[in-house]
């Protein structure tokens, strides 16, 4: 209830049309629960639509305030229709929460170049893809957000990271652009950049053969709780920030990139020397 009642003075979503990619877990379904308890209506993605019904269940929100509606991020050619279906059913989107993601533990030289096109394309081409057919809906209606989940590697890169870096690197020249020629419409952008948050992102995470990781990595799992996180990303929004980061001691990294590269730099190396960028 503690959580609860923090969420509530956070921002208040009666009635948004909050349209959440990547919703059956992780930061996604913490997203999803946020904006169900300021009394939003949801528009749950992602491939699994049984844990998509699970989340829309577990929201307490009534089958006549959500949709489930199952997509492939891959697949960019459906998103004008399951833009039409959300319109359909809702009038309007208020909220975009382009969250659905893959991550990598790969080195560079290690891995084929299909590994990159593949976290290319769910991590940039599919956001992207997805913001380009619902933002003429927002620009019509005169009012909107898009909120993008980065990631601090968006803007450090790190060893065994390297598609995923520059998968989330792209997702910021775009959304700055995007948010300059938006100027004015009525339409924001929010760009987060979350640290470590305990998710299984590390276990569905590509390796060099193509595999999933399949296990935690440990800074995951001393990571920060997805709903703390939630209720921080709505306050950032509410703020109008164009840029959130959220996390611990990792966050420094960011400021360390902006004022002493070369520290940074030497903080990478060693972590790379000493094998721990698999942690």
């Amino acid at each position: 209830m503690k959580a609860k009642s923090i969420i509530q003075k956070i921002i208040q979503m009666i009635n948004k049309v909050v349209w959440i990619t990547g919703a059956s877990s992780g930061i996604g379904e913490a997203l999803a629960y946020a904006c169900a308890v300021k009394g939003a209506r949801l528009v749950l993605s992602a491939r699994r639509k049984d844990e998509l019904i699970r989340v829309a269940k577990t929201s307490g929100l009534a089958e006549d305030q959500y949709l489930i509606l199952p997509m492939d991020i891959k697949e960019t050619g459906s998103f004008k229709k399951l833009t039409r279906q959300v319109t359909e059913r809702f009038g309007s989107i208020d909220f975009l929460f382009n969250n659905a993601g893959i991550s990598t533990r790969a080195m560079a030289l290690e891995s084929p170049l299909s590994i990159d096109r593949e976290v290319m394309e769910i991590n940039y081409f599919g956001s992207i893809a997805l913001t380009k057919s619902v933002v003429p809906e927002m620009i019509r209606q005169g009012s909107g957000q898009v909120i993008v989940t980065s990631s601090v590697t968006g803007k450090t890169g790190t060893s065994g990271r390297t598609a995923y870096a520059a998968s989330k690197h792209a997702l910021h020249g775009f959304y700055d652009s995007l948010r300059v020629e938006l100027d004015g419409t009525g339409v924001g952008i929010t760009i987060v950049c979350p640290g470590y948050i305990r998710t299984r992102i590390s276990y569905n995470a590509l390796t060099a053969s193509g595999e999933r990781f399949n296990r935690m990595n440990r800074t995951q799992e001393e990571g920060m709780d997805p709903m703390k996180l939630a209720g921080r990303i709505l306050r950032g929004v509410k703020k109008g920030r164009q840029e959130i980061y959220i996390g611990g001691k990792e966050i420094l990294g960011i400021y360390l990139k902006r004022c002493c590269p070369g520290v940074l730099h030497r903080i990478l190396v060693k972590q790379h020397r000493d094998n721990t960028y698999f942690e």
